[in-house]
């Protein structure tokens, strides 16, 4: 009996057991026209998984679910195989990083965007959690593969089949170039592994997804029925002219959505999106590559720079906490995107910890519609710099390279929005 693979083409889950078939020389079958709310709600299927959940792989003696176990069991159908290392600590290394991948990973991906796809309720909380928990996984991945190509060892095992099928899940429905940017280390692994023959074969091109999915309206309880009433008789009105009719129709018709102001204003010669490159390809020499680049580039007739400082300091006893604040005020700004550039330090080596940043915004005053939206804006207390002050405008370079010690302190961390 050959081994058949329940689940949709294009399921994450089952691209693990899928890839490590390739790597391992395993025939595993797709099972074909899958549809997802049918097929595995039949009584054939609950047999196999009662709770219905996908993939299921079919093997000469029973069923097996749970993606991971699946994995693991195609890759050890091949004697020796190089997936799962060549020592006992190799071993034990893989299987942390596929646990860490399935506990740190991708529940943090589900938690921000199956409430973005309307699955759940979308709760802002929840949300900056599931970002704030993403970040810190990635932030650990990231120093990882700082020195390391592979998880574990000098070549593909199973832990980089399942972190990158986890990682390829959120980069390519909600991970955008603009968060990913934040770990290069990471968006180098995975680039690296979706081009690897067996992962192309499998998963076909890879793209990144271009914005976050937005936050789907709340629908609205239906409100009770109304009793019916008797039919009336409608009164029968003479027919309307042609033209009075197309007029009515004309009123009813959409409007279309006004410009946004910052769209209105003279051009300006700073391109922000070639900025943003270039602070993000810059690894070397910054101060002499990009800040010199960043000045060279501004244009203060078209842009203005504005420095903020949190009003509530001494309220930031917990560095966790104060992060997540960060990142909440971070991610409420996402509709600034095409019109700023942000930076965020947070400041001290101990409580309570400072909050400053540095902004860049189209025009010369703060985007109304920025005020309007984004509650955290009153938070902080903002003041425009001054480039014709050398002091400011020095402050403004040291915020934009993380400079530490940062007027005398340490930085906890530094965030970036782009």
């Amino acid at each position: 009996m050959a081994l058949v693979l329940h689940a949709g083409s294009g399921n994450k889950n089952a691209l693990k057991a899928l890839i490590a078939a390739e790597y391992s020389g395993v025939q595993v079958e797709l099972v074909k026209n899958f549809e997802m709310g049918v097929s595995n709600k039949t009584p054939e299927f609950l047999k196999m998984n009662p709770l219905g959940k996908i993939p299921v792989l079919e093997t000469p003696d029973g069923p097996i679910f749970e993606s991971n176990a699946i994995a693991r069991y195609v890759t050890r159908l091949k004697a020796d195989n190089p997936l799962y290392g060549s020592s006992l600590i190799e071993y034990a290394r893989i299987e942390q990083w596929m646990d860490f991948a399935s506990s740190e990973i991708d529940p943090n991906i589900g938690r921000w965007l199956y409430p973005r796809l309307g699955f759940v309720p979308h709760i802002p909380l929840s949300e900056e959690l599931a970002i704030s928990g993403l970040k810190r996984a990635l932030g650990a991945l990231n120093t990882h593969l700082a020195a390391n190509t592979y998880l574990v060892g000098h070549s593909v095992t199973l832990a980089d089949i399942v972190m990158t099928c986890n990682l390829y899940y959120g980069i390519v429905r909600i991970l955008t170039k603009s968060f990913t940017s934040e770990f290069p280390h990471v968006e180098r692994y995975f680039w690296t592994m979706v081009n690897q023959p067996n992962f192309v074969k499998v998963m076909g091109e890879v793209k990144q997804v271009d914005s976050v999915p937005s936050i789907p309206s709340q629908k609205k309880p239906a409100e009770p029925a109304k009793p019916k009433e008797a039919k009336k008789e409608p009164k029968k009105e003479p027919a309307k002219p042609k033209v009075e009719a197309a007029a009515e129709e004309e009123e009813e018709a959409p409007k279309p959505k006004p410009k946004n102001p910052l769209d209105l204003l003279p051009p300006s010669k700073m391109i922000l999106d070639e900025w943003k490159r270039l602070y993000s390809n810059t690894k070397t020499n910054f101060r002499e590559v990009a800040i010199k680049g960043f000045w060279d580039m501004y244009d203060p007739e078209g842009y203005s720079l504005w420095f903020c400082d949190y009003k509530y300091n001494d309220e930031n006893t917990v560095s966790f906490v104060t992060l997540n604040k960060v990142g909440g005020f971070l991610q409420r700004m996402d509709l600034a995107r095409k019109y700023a550039f942000g930076k965020m330090l947070v400041i001290g080596s101990e409580p309570p910890f400072k909050v400053k940043g540095l902004w860049l915004f189209r025009g010369q005053d703060i985007p109304k519609f920025v005020l309007d939206e984004v509650y955290d804006m009153e938070l902080y207390d903002w003041r425009k710099v001054d480039i014709n002050d050398e002091e400011q405008k020095e402050r403004v370079s040291q915020m934009i390279e993380d400079h530490e010690p940062f007027e005398g302190e340490a930085l906890l961390d530094a965030k970036c929005f782009k």
